[in-house]
């Protein structure tokens, strides 16, 4: 049946009233939508499918990382934010690096879960399905240059993740000399917090690999060089440089 341009109209307007009735005698709906308004940092999805690194990190881990983990960093972070409205245009990295000019209240808040948002963040898009292999193009010079070879950078790195005491991450960082350099960061510490600029970074909280290796974090570590996604580190390297 074919349909005018006033009933197009009025058919708008029912359906946006029906709607607005609907949020006011659904409070949930309402809340849901306010609470949408006010995230400023939203949870990136993942940019594969959750069984997609499998056999090197399982499907149900990256549910629970990812869905659960994850998100509860966004969540409390943007709950942070939302009392001094005049932060909410910052971007995440100047609430990182200017951490210590917020307000005394949520200092440890933005630095847990900001932290959290953006390494797991930087962590998702850094591995890929049917990853793995040597880094190829001005990522792979370099690494050659700053640590002899390609084999001797793998050991320093699973050396740093392996030395994490409790939880916490091991990083591929540019420092401000334009020098690359290998560092371990407790908690959910972010390199940006010191001025440096992430290149790569592996997730040695329990959660990031327990339900698979159980406590056998170096399994882990070996086994997880066989995702990454070395074209996104070269580019982030090069963005870095930049």
């Amino acid at each position: 049946m074919a349909i005018n341009r006033r009933h197009f109209l009025i058919l708008c307007g029912t359906l946006t009233a029906a709607t607005a009735i609907k949020a006011l005698s659904d409070p949930t709906l309402a809340q849901t939508t306010t609470q949408a308004q006010d995230e400023s940092f939203k949870l990136p999805p993942l940019p594969y499918a959750y069984n997609a690194l499998e056999p090197y990190i399982d499907e149900e881990t990256m549910r629970f990382h990812h869905d659960k983990h994850h998100a509860a960093y966004v969540k409390n972070l943007n709950a942070a934010i939302n009392k001094y409205p005049d932060l909410k245009d910052q971007s995440i990295n100047k609430l990182l690096q200017g951490l210590d000019t917020l307000p005394a209240d949520i200092r440890q808040t933005v630095r847990n879960n900001g932290g959290g948002y953006i390494n797991h963040k930087i962590f998702w898009e850094i591995m890929k399905p049917n990853g793995g292999g040597t880094p190829q193009g001005k990522i792979a010079q370099a690494i050659q240059k700053e640590f002899g070879s390609f084999e001797t950078f793998k050991t320093n790195f699973n050396n740093a993740g392996a030395k994490v005491f409790g939880s916490g991450w091991a990083w591929l960082v540019l420092d401000k000399s334009g020098t690359l350099k290998i560092i371990n960061l407790s908690n959910q510490d972010s390199p940006i917090m010191q001025g440096l600029k992430p290149i790569m970074g592996n997730d040695v909280w329990e959660h990031a690999y327990y339900l698979k290796y159980r406590n056998n974090r170096g399994e882990y570590l070996k086994q997880w060089w066989n995702v990454l996604n070395w074209e996104e580190i070269n580019r982030r390297f090069l963005a870095a440089k930049a």
